[in-house]
Order: C-alpha cells, then structure tokens, then sequence
C-alpha cells in the first residue's frame, strides 16, 4: 500500500470504530459504517489535498457534528463546502455546519483548500460524532467533556487516536486547539500521555460563529497570524 499521507488518513478511517461504553442517553454516529458514500467521499478529498508525505501542523478539534464530518467524514466540512470549496459532491446527504462556515472563510483567505490543506491537517481526539438525548426526545450534538462520565469511558480511546495521528507524520511539536474548554482537557491527556511539545489555543469556530461574527475578520487573522507562527 502507498504510504502517502492520503493513505493513511483513509485507513484510519476506515478501521475506525467505538465499542467502549457510554453513557445513558449518549450515542456515537460512524458516519464510515453508516454511509458508503463517506468513504468514497474522504477517499476523494484525502486523494485530492493530501496525496504525498509531508508532514503537516496538526489543528485539533473537539468532536465532529452530525452536520458535519458526522455526514461528510471530512472534518469541519459539511455537504455545502465540500462541493462549493473542495469540488466534491454529496449525493446522499446535504447539510449546514456552523462551524463549517468560519472555517471555509478562514480557508479562503489562508489561499484556499489546496494551499490550505498542503500545511494542515484536522480531526479531533475523539474523531467520531457524539450525540445526546434531550429530555424532550431529541437527538443533539454533544462534546466529549459534557458529561465527566463520558470522558472517562472515552478517555483511552481519544488518547489512542491522538496516538495514531502522531504515528501517521502530524507535527507532534505544536498543536493548535479549537476550543478553551477542549484546550483544558486535552491537557490533561497531554499530562498523562505526553503527546505534544506545545498547545497553541485558539477560538472555537462554532463559538465565533454564533457569537463573534461581526468580527469574524479579527479571528481570520489571528488564526492566520498564530497557524503561521512556529513555536520558537
């Protein structure tokens, strides 16, 4: 098999899969089980922006959405920027993602996904979504710290991915995390697996989105500005 970065990427997706426990009124969606047309989708966005083997900065999320690379595979990508940003279509699904939004604008003016995806590369430390039942009956996004139970139960796990991601040529010397409250408790693993040198930490798109968006451009340039930044 190639050992191109494309390659790897696409065999940790495809043997990815949670059996550990959760608890109550917690799911986890595999969107690489559920949906066969994931797996050609990552197959031709992997393909496409990563097929060589250098080595690139590692941005670390929190979990995907079920809107976005819950559907998609890709991270922070749903079905609307896959196709307008990356020129691949879904066909099975279509979805928004509000994160999705900061992160293609941040994308654009970084010199677009090809530039982009050449220096970087994103997934999560729990890198299959997680979804919660409400009171009310619904299914709802949830993050691997909101219950001190569930990030307990998916604990090792993460800490096996990040293990995988750093075995597959991520820059281990500095990370840049998504999310002050993520930025906590991936410290903690940090602590105890001892993954990486440096944690750079940023805004979550999704915070910006929702609450900062008139000045979206202030954080375009400070992501810009840090992602450049090499740690000293």
């Amino acid at each position: 098999m190639s050992n191109t970065f494309a390659e790897k990427v696409i065999d940790f997706n495809r043997h990815l899969h949670y059996s550990g426990k959760l608890p109550k009124g917690f799911r986890v969606i595999n969107p690489y089980l559920d949906n066969p047309e994931t797996m050609e989708v990552i197959q031709q966005f992997y393909h496409k922006f990563y097929n060589d083997s250098k080595q690139r900065k590692f941005i670390v999320g929190i979990n995907p959405s079920r809107h976005g690379a819950g559907v998609t595979g890709v991270p922070f990508t749903d079905t609307k920027r896959l196709e307008s940003a990356c020129g691949i279509k879904m066909h099975s699904a279509y979805t928004h993602e509000v994160s999705s939004v900061f992160m293609y604008d941040l994308i654009a003016e970084y010199g677009g996904a090809k530039e982009f995806y050449k220096q970087f590369y994103i997934n999560s430390p729990f890198p299959l979504a997680i979804i919660r039942l409400t009171k009310e009956g619904k299914w709802l996004n949830a993050n691997y710290y909101d219950d001190p139970t569930l990030f307990e139960m998916v604990k090792d796990f993460m800490i096996s991915s990040l293990k995988k991601h750093i075995r597959m040529g991520v820059d281990a010397s500095e990370v840049f995390v998504l999310g002050k409250k993520n930025a906590d408790f991936i410290q903690k693993l940090n602590k105890e697996a001892k993954l990486f040198d440096r944690l750079q930490i940023l805004e979550h798109p999704r915070y910006i989105q929702q609450y900062k968006s008139k000045e979206k451009q202030f954080y375009i340039e400070k992501f810009i500005f840090t992602l450049n930044s090499t740690s000293a």
